[in-house]
């Protein structure tokens, strides 16, 4: 259980660098996300101006419900929450749709350089991303394993 809280702390630390991060970089500017450079804040923040429910569709995709899933496996590994076994069932289940903004930026990268339109070169922050999301899933996953053997022990 050492290991799974360490990462979740490291993911409270690093959903924020990850949010500020380029994910990629284009040779012209792409309208939607308002530059050369997509990043996820930034992304946010132009289509807040353009498509406020897409903005908040992607905010509480990409944003909120990673970082309110690390908040909470932080209270069920360290004890805080009532009942830890039902918290890990739910956020087991929506903290995967997180993933869904990674896979939307691979498709519009995808679109853009399967038309030829530009160039489009991914950046270290998409791999980051896609490293996070992937670590908390794994990291439920060990909690809600850890916490079942103890429950099933005491």
């Amino acid at each position: 259980m050492k290991l799974a809280r360490a990462v979740t702390i490291a993911l409270l630390v690093l959903f924020p660098v990850a949010w500020l991060a380029p994910l990629a970089e284009a040779g012209f500017a792409m309208p939607l996300f308002g530059g050369e450079e997509i990043s996820i804040l930034g992304g946010v923040i132009e289509l807040a101006q353009s498509d406020i429910v897409l903005c908040a569709v992607v905010a509480v995709f990409a944003i909120l419900i990673p970082y309110v899933k690390a908040i909470l496996l932080v209270g069920a590994q360290f004890g805080q929450l009532g009942n830890p076994k039902r918290w890990l069932k739910i956020l087991g289940a929506i903290g995967k749709l997180s993933m869904a903004d990674v896979f939307l930026i691979a498709m519009y990268v995808v679109l853009i350089k399967g038309i030829g339109f530009g160039d489009i070169e991914i950046q270290w922050g998409l791999y980051l991303f896609t490293a996070l999301v992937l670590a908390s899933i794994w990291v439920t996953w060990i909690t809600e394993r850890a916490l079942k053997r103890e429950a099933d022990n005491g």
